[in-house]
């Protein structure tokens, strides 16, 4: 399971802004944002440089 959702709203961004900085679809970030599909170990340390986060925050249990 990954935090995403939760950076997001801690940083006040939105998961389109997201989109558009990863290139990815909004779909795919909302996918990720509601764990129901994972990012790639690539896109984890992708979104973490992006949000300005390490990649532990991004992760949870």
């Amino acid at each position: 399971m990954n935090g995403i959702k939760e950076v997001l709203k801690d940083k006040g961004i939105s998961q389109t802004w997201l989109a558009k900085q990863t290139g990815k679809s909004y779909n795919t970030i909302n996918e990720y944002a509601r764990n129901v599909r994972q990012p790639s170990l690539e896109d984890l340390y992708k979104i973490a440089e992006i949000l300005q986060v390490s990649v532990k925050d991004l992760l949870k249990d």
